[in-house]
């Protein structure tokens, strides 16, 4: 297949499976402005599949995710792990890049040459990553790097994405901010295979992981798995059962899967966990808390079901942005603008356009 990347790509390819950090980051920004050919490029590196341990850190803004993330990148590379890390921050108004928040926090970390960092700026993406994020976590992961630490830019609950970029979800929230009522809604509640009470030297820490505690508990019922317990049939807010939802719309899309992403895997009890940052207490326990969910996922055969889930939703992401694409292309200019005479005079519809236009880009995607 090496024959389908372009010919400019083929010194950068060869300095990539060489192990060249600048070809790394070269190729990372190949994908991240979606250069013409990055897609064969792709196709080309990622052949070897998905092999490093991919932690996803994600809360509201101000949980303190970058410091908590700074900390368990220096705690692995005391155990002389290599360590990926994708931060993405939000997009400036000005430039459209990052704001690189998260990169001068991390600065005492970027000159250590066993951890590799990007930001990333989501450029309107709504779903707390940037659009191609999940691609630059699977470049690192084709690179070899044993370990990528994800961290989005500060979500609230149904900003979810991370949920499709890592094996691990640890939701990250703080006290006297009223996340506990948050985090015990639909969104962050469900994705979550590790609480964090970050900051919990402040007031209101004890109350947080009380408030946490119970609600995983009322949600999973005593055993800790969420696919049995005394919540496991009632209805979600306003009385709709949001499970059946899903399993309707799911079964539309033809996504239905065994558990379900928003449940934990049997037998897992999500643990609530406190840390301060800042000094670095509780990163051990933390960093202990993620290899055992980890090891969890490898015995229960969950790691493969969500690493195929993975797959099933980045084949629906490329369908979509190409066609997209497409659309974007074929519905501008002069081509809407001949079309809105028949649509004023009546003669035609929004819908029977679209209907043509719709035609005229498959026929293009399928012709090449």
């Amino acid at each position: 297949m090496t024959a389908d990347v372009e010919a400019r790509y083929l010194p950068l390819l060869e300095r990539f499976r060489a192990g060249k950090r600048t070809g790394l980051a070269r190729a990372i920004t190949v994908v991240e402005n979606e250069q013409r050919g990055f897609e064969a490029f792709l196709h080309e590196v990622l052949s070897v599949g998905p092999r490093a341990a991919r932690v996803g850190v994600t809360g509201p803004p101000g949980a303190g995710k970058s410091s908590l993330l700074a900390m368990l990148a220096g705690h692995y590379r005391e155990a002389d792990e290599d360590v990926g890390v994708v931060a993405v921050d939000p997009t400036s108004p000005y430039s459209g890049g990052a704001l690189l928040g998260d990169r001068i926090r991390m600065n005492d970390l970027a000159t250590d040459p066993g951890i590799f960092i990007r930001s990333m700026a989501t450029r309107g993406s709504l779903g707390g990553l940037a659009t191609t994020s999940k691609e630059v976590i699977d470049l690192m992961d084709a690179f070899g790097i044993p370990r990528i630490l994800v961290e989005t830019v500060g979500v609230g609950q149904t900003e979810l994405d991370v949920t499709g970029a890592a094996d691990t979800v640890v939701v990250v929230l703080v006290p006297e901010s009223g996340d506990g009522v948050q985090a015990m809604k639909a969104g962050l509640m469900e994705i979550a295979d590790i609480f964090v009470v970050n900051k919990s030297d402040r007031p209101g820490a004890d109350r947080l992981l009380k408030e946490l505690n119970q609600a995983i508990h009322l949600r999973t019922g005593p055993g800790g798995s969420s696919t049995a317990g005394p919540a496991a049939d009632v209805p979600a807010h306003h009385g709709v059962d949001m499970a059946a939802a899903m399993k309707r719309r799911n079964e539309e899309r033809g996504e239905v899967k065994k558990p379900r992403r928003w449940e934990a895997p049997e037998g897992w009890t999500i643990p609530v966990l406190k840390t301060v940052a800042q000094t670095g207490e509780g990163i051990p326990e933390l960093a202990d808390a993620i290899v055992r969910h980890r090891a969890h996922l490898v015995e229960s055969g969950e790691l493969a079901d969500r690493r195929r889930a993975r797959l099933e939703r980045r084949v629906r992401d490329v369908v979509q942005r190409r066609l997209r694409r497409g659309a974007e292309r074929a519905v501008a200019g002069e081509a809407l603008a001949t079309t809105m005479k028949a649509i004023v005079d009546g003669s035609d519809t929004p819908y029977s356009v679209a209907g043509t236009f719709i035609r005229d880009i498959l026929e293009r995607e399928t012709n090449g």
